[in-house]
Parts: C-alpha cells; sequence; structure tokens
C-alpha cells in the first residue's frame, strides 16, 4: 500500500513537470498531455525492460494514464490563477522534479530488490527510473537534460538507493526506511539546487570550435522566463 502510494505521489509530480515544460514550449493541450505521459512513464518503463520486470506498471494499471492527463489538464486550467507567482514557477519545477526523482528512485531500488538484484543493479534501476523519464521530456522539449547539467541529480538518486538499503540493513521498520528515505533525499536534492552543488564538468573546446558561453545561469534558473 505505501509503495502504491508513492508511486502515485512520483507520477503526479513528474507528470506535472511534463505538463509545465511544454507548456514553455507552447504546445497544445494534446501535446502537453503526450509530454506528461511520457515522463511519468518513461523511467520505469525502460527499467522495466532491462530488467524484464513485466508486466510494465502503465500496462498493468491503464487507469493510471488517466490520472497522468488530469493532472495535466489541471496544470494546464490551473496555470492562471498562479501566474503572480510566474517568476518563482521555475521553482515549482525543480521542487515537483526533485520529489519525482526521489520517489522513484526508491520504487526503482524496491523493484529490483524484490527482483533478486544486489545493490549495484538497484542503484542502476534507482538511477534509471528516477531520471530517464526527465531526460525524454527535456529531449522533447529541445532542452539539454536536467541530469547532464552538472548539478547532482542522478547522483541524489544513487544516494537514495544508499539510504534506503543502509537503513533495510540496520533492520529499521519499512515504512520508516521509506519516508526517511524520501525526506533525506529531497532535502539532498533541494540543498544541491540552492547550493550549486554538482558533479565536475567536462568542458572540452578545440581550435575550431566557436567560443562557448560560460555565461550560463545555475540550474536554478533554467526554467524561468527572462
Amino acid at each position: 500500500m505505501l509503495f502504491d502510494i508513492l508511486y502515485l505521489i512520483g507520477l503526479t509530480a513528474v507528470g506535472i513537470t511534463g505538463a509545465i515544460a511544454a507548456g514553455r514550449e507552447k504546445m497544445d493541450i494534446f501535446g502537453v498531455i503526450v509530454i506528461a505521459e511520457i515522463t511519468a512513464f518513461g523511467g520505469g518503463s525502460v527499467r522495466d525492460v532491462l530488467l524484464g520486470h513485466y508486466p510494465l506498471a502503465w500496462v498493468e494499471n491503464p487507469d493510471h494514464f488517466l490520472l497522468i492527463a488530469g493532472a495535466a489538464l489541471v496544470t494546464i486550467f490551473g496555470a492562471p490563477l498562479i501566474k503572480h507567482f510566474n517568476r518563482h514557477f521555475h521553482i515549482i519545477f525543480l521542487v515537483l522534479d526533485g520529489l519525482g526523482l526521489i520517489a522513484f528512485a526508491i520504487l526503482g531500488t524496491q523493484v529490483a530488490l524484490t527482483m533478486g538484484h544486489g545493490f549495484t543493479i538497484a542503484a542502476v534501476a534507482a538511477m534509471i527510473t528516477g531520471a530517464f523519464g526527465g531526460v525524454l521530456r527535456d529531449l522533447l522539449c529541445n532542452r539539454i537534460p536536467l541530469v547532464f547539467q552538472g548539478e547532482l541529480y542522478a547522483s541524489v538518486a544513487f544516494l537514495s538507493t544508499c539510504i534506503y538499503i543502509g537503513l533495510q540493513y540496520l533492520q529499521i521498520e519499512q515504512n520508516i526506511v521509506v519516508f526517511s528515505t524520501l525526506i533525506i533525499g529531497f532535502i539532498i536534492r533541494l540543498l544541491a539546487i540552492y547550493y550549486g552543488w554538482g558533479l565536475p564538468v567536462f568542458d572540452f573546446q578545440d581550435h575550431d570550435s566557436p567560443p562557448h558561453n560560460d555565461d550560463k545561469l545555475p540550474e536554478r534558473q533554467k526554467y524561468e522566463k527572462p
């Protein structure tokens, strides 16, 4: 039951980020719903195919399509109500994205562990589940995916796996393990956004390349309108 709730939270959160990203690219209602669905189900579908975990979640629960479509429509029609918050709308995007990242990382870890895999596969499953839907969202919206922009993203999913498995190893009650991992992982992600924590960036320019613009906005400003 707890994992079902966590799954629905993750689906809704990342589905809304897909709708927001599509809205920023001025897509029609159909496009917004499609991007929201791909964002919500992309990571879990890739994980399940790679691990041979069938049926796929959206095949087993097709009514979840309606949930994401509803979340996308609420985002569309609710956006004007929060227009006066537009200067900070990118923060809403990143907070929801972070919540979905951690929720899906926990679910990916649990799926791998339930199938009998060890830590390495569980960590890979967590990163794929948490990040790949966002990768598809950003690529389809013509943006560099957040996971490739330097700040801690997939790394937070990996840390969430470490926390989750570590707490299980200590034989802590399962609900406490899930909530603790969700809260700690989410806080780490928010701190990474706020302070710009990230991995080293590889910047290679040859002599024939055009000048590179180093004056890029930090990730927390990527979705703010000029």
